[in-house]
Formats: C-alpha cells, sequence, structure tokens
C-alpha cells in the first residue's frame, strides 16, 4: 500500500465524516466560536482600565488614540457578529483586514514573540477569509447552506 493512498483513504474519511450535515454544521459553530472569542475578549478589554493603556500604546506606535473606539467597535461588535453568524461574510473580512493592518503595524519587532504575533494574527486572516468565502454555515443567523455541510 502507498503512501498515497493511505493519506487519500484517510482524507476521503474526514470528508465523508465532516459532510454528514449534523457534524459539518456543529464544526463551523466551533470554529466561529474559536474565532471570535480573541475579538469579543479583546474588545471587552479595552474598556474601563484597559482604555487608557492602550490608547497610550496605540499613540506610541503612531496610531491616533482617536481611532479606539472603532477599533473597540470592530473588535467587541464584530466578534460578536461573528460568533452569532450575523453577516458573516463581511465582518471575517473586515476582521481579516484589521488583523492584518494590527500585525504589520504592532507585530513587526524581531524579537521571537512579536513574530510569534505577527503569524497569529496572519493565521486568524486565514481562517476569517474562509468565513469570508464560505460563509457561517446552516446554525447562524445568516443561514448560509451553500458549499457547505
Amino acid at each position: 500500500m502507498s503512501n498515497t493512498y493511505i493519506f487519500k483513504s484517510i482524507n476521503g474519511s474526514i470528508a465523508d465524516f465532516v459532510n454528514k450535515p449534523f457534524v459539518g454544521a456543529s464544526l463551523i459553530v466551533v470554529a466561529r466560536i474559536m474565532a471570535a472569542a480573541i475579538f469579543i475578549i479583546a474588545g471587552y478589554g479595552k474598556l474601563g482600565a484597559g482604555y487608557a493603556a492602550t490608547q497610550g500604546y496605540m499613540s506610541a506606535m503612531g496610531v491616533p488614540a482617536a481611532m479606539l473606539p472603532l477599533v473597540i467597535a470592530l473588535e467587541l461588535g464584530g466578534g460578536i457578529a461573528l460568533l452569532l453568524g450575523f453577516q458573516t461574510r463581511l465582518v471575517a473580512f473586515l476582521l481579516a483586514g484589521f488583523s492584518i493592518i494590527a500585525a504589520l503595524i504592532f507585530h513587526t519587532g524581531a524579537d521571537q514573540m512579536q513574530q510569534i504575533m505577527l503569524m497569529k494574527n496572519f493565521a486568524m486572516a486565514g481562517g476569517l477569509l474562509a468565513f469570508t468565502v464560505f460563509g457561517a454555515g446552516r446554525l447562524s443567523l445568516d443561514g448560509e447552506s451553500k458549499d457547505l455541510p
């Protein structure tokens, strides 16, 4: 048995499993929860005591502090919309762009942690772009099922 056959067999088994309507729909909900959590938590964390510190950090990086309410609205509002599957394609596209821009502004340092944060943002943007292409799935306020289990 060749390695190619083994991998095709494994991939086929996974495809068969996730193409079951309940399984596929459930996995998309889990994916939305996992993708939305970081934005909801980050947006919420910028409220109250975190507001001034975030303004200071943004200013230090050359970003106008007046942009912070927009950042909070996008993170918190966009995160909640993604979680609920509301206007998912638009919200995911905006969050992907935000993730890339934030990575390039705040995480281009040479140290290892900044490089990890840069790549994390790029990875998040990649997942969000998949939501942009495929939508939120059946178990969402959008209720899309085209091209999805």
